[in-house]
């Protein structure tokens, strides 16, 4: 007897939350956010039902987020070697939570849960529960991710989200980006960090909005700018600012990438939308402990971040 009765959807089942003219799709492959639409605009660059997420669109990344160099670590004196699945720079990277199916815990018109419990693997020996839940209002998404070590041993432990932002402009050299950060990761040709550097008075400061014009960004920021509630928000906005979205950063999230999409293999993907990617550690955590979160048995942790939407006119 077969396992399915029906084709299944490359992206999975489809969980929709609406509120206002926002819609949200959320899927059960990888459990992120495939489509996020205000009205005619196309909040997210997403991707078709019947489309593998195209570099990373949308996707959670866990148990660690962006690259490992060579997809080593150790951890507790023990050395694991994981697979690469950036076998051109020789690294593993975003987790492999973005690739499984995850089961819808909860669902009502504007908030959903999906949760997973990732199982021991071969170069991740751990068993870590997670849990996203999205919220949605007619103005914004609300996201908080859940990790929790479900197994007998210490575990490491780090997230990310690789969501794609769009203003409707035709390319993303058209739009203002504010990003509130003091320091840029360097990397070398592997895209590993090799160090800290200022942003100030460099082309990757904008602290101060901007256009982003021409500058290729595939940049991990931290010591990030928070106000007196503790949250960071980058800004993307159109030349008029009519259009705009924040991307919320709760105190989890020390860290931020942003790529321009100039390397996507999709070239009409390239540099029509920007990428934010909240992370609660930097990249190569899983070597340096660079913001890496290690959970004992039974802890949890809780990280919270969100999309906030402002379009002139719109009640």
């Amino acid at each position: 007897m077969p396992l399915v009765d029906a084709p299944v959807n490359a992206s999975g089942d489809q969980v929709v939350l609406s509120a206002g003219a926002l819609r949200l799709t959320v899927v059960t492959v990888g459990g992120g956010m495939r489509e996020l639409t205000v009205g005619d605009w196309h909040v997210l660059d997403g991707y078709g039902m019947d489309e593998v997420a195209p570099g990373g669109s949308g996707q959670v990344l866990a148990p660690w987020p962006n690259r490992l160099a060579d997809g080593r670590y150790e951890f507790e004196g023990i050395s694991y070697q994981l697979p690469l699945t950036e076998p051109s720079k020789w690294n593993a990277l975003h987790g492999f939570a973005r690739w499984e199916r995850w089961t819808v815990e909860r669902q009502d018109e504007t908030s959903a849960v999906l949760g997973i419990v990732l199982a021991p693997r071969a170069g991740y020996p751990f068993a870590l529960e997670l849990e996203v839940e999205y919220n949605v209002t007619p103005s914004s998404v609300g996201v908080e991710i859940r990790g929790r070590n479900v197994g007998r041993r210490a575990l490491p432990y780090a997230n990310g989200f690789h969501p794609y932002f769009s203003v409707g402009t035709p390319k993303i050299d058209q739009a203002l980006l504010e990003l509130p950060a003091r320091v840029s990761l360097t990397t070398d040709d592997r895209q590993l960090p090799t160090g800290r550097s200022s942003v100030e008075g460099t082309e990757d400061d904008f602290t101060r909005a901007r256009p982003i014009g021409s500058t290729r960004l595939d940049t991990a920021y931290t010591e990030l700018l928070r106000d007196s509630e503790g949250i960071a928000r980058v800004r993307l906005s159109d030349e008029s600012r009519s259009r705009s979205v924040a991307i919320r950063l709760g105190a989890a999230y020390t860290h931020v990438m942003v790529f321009t999409g100039d390397t996507l293999s999709d070239e009409h993907r390239r540099r029509r939308s920007l990428a934010v990617e909240p992370m609660t550690a930097a990249p190569n955590a899983f070597q340096s402990g660079d913001g890496l979160t290690v959970l004992g048995p039974g802890e949890t942790h809780l990280a919270e971040w969100g999309i906030e939407i402002n379009q002139a006119g719109a009640s």
